[in-house]
């Protein structure tokens, strides 16, 4: 596959920059992920965006799944990898929703890791569905919807309980926010929650500010 990438660039103020791979979700690169990625990169902050549905935008939840099913998730997860390659070891992993389970696999697989900020989704990280342990040193950030059938109401909010009580509190948080729309942070969606998205991206630009 040849992925199509955009990366956005701010000039900086006064924090550390970071290097950020931000995966989109399951309806592909919207207009919507454009924007968060881009309110990532206000503080001069790098942010890679590659489009791994090369342009193709599903309509729904349900036709995304249909879409990844189709190209085949290993063949989706294999062109991640070859973009993170091709990146310092050192970055930032970000990702919505599926986007998220990609980002939290190279955080935890590509040795370097700064942090992970996972949007809406959170593997396990012990138990049978678990992809390793998590690496010392790495923050994360989760965030979901208390009723977000896709993860409050699924296994992924205990998930990250989990994770962020194995990282410990000065690098690891979850924050739930009231409501139970999935996808909540892309503007250009109906289930968008402008409120709730000014937190997300205050406190993951916060953790951003925060790394050393």
């Amino acid at each position: 596959m040849l992925v199509r990438s955009i990366t956005l660039v701010r000039q900086p103020w006064s924090v550390e920059m970071a290097e950020i791979l931000f995966f989109h979700h399951v309806q592909g690169l919207t207009d919507g992920v454009r924007a968060f990625a881009d309110s990532l990169a206000a503080d001069g902050h790098t942010v890679h965006v590659p489009d791994l549905f090369e342009g193709e935008r599903p309509a729904s939840i349900d036709d995304g799944i249909a879409l990844i099913k189709r190209i085949g998730s290993d063949t989706l997860e294999r062109s991640a990898d070859r973009i993170a390659a091709g990146l310092p070891a050192d970055l930032v992993y970000a990702g919505i929703s599926w986007g998220g389970s990609i980002a939290q696999r190279l955080a935890q697989t590509r040795p370097g890791a700064r942090a992970a900020l996972l949007y809406e989704a959170c593997l396990p990280v012990t138990g049978e569905w678990a992809i390793g342990p998590w690496p010392d040193g790495v923050a994360v950030q989760v965030h979901g919807m208390e009723r977000d059938p896709f993860f409050g109401l699924e296994g992924d909010i205990d998930a990250a309980r989990e994770l962020v009580s194995i990282v410990g509190p000065e690098r690891g948080e979850l924050f739930v926010y009231p409501g139970d729309g999935h996808l909540f942070t892309d503007a250009s969606l109906p289930s968008y929650d402008a409120e709730a998205t000014a937190l997300v991206v205050g406190r993951s630009r916060d953790l951003l500010g925060r790394l050393g």
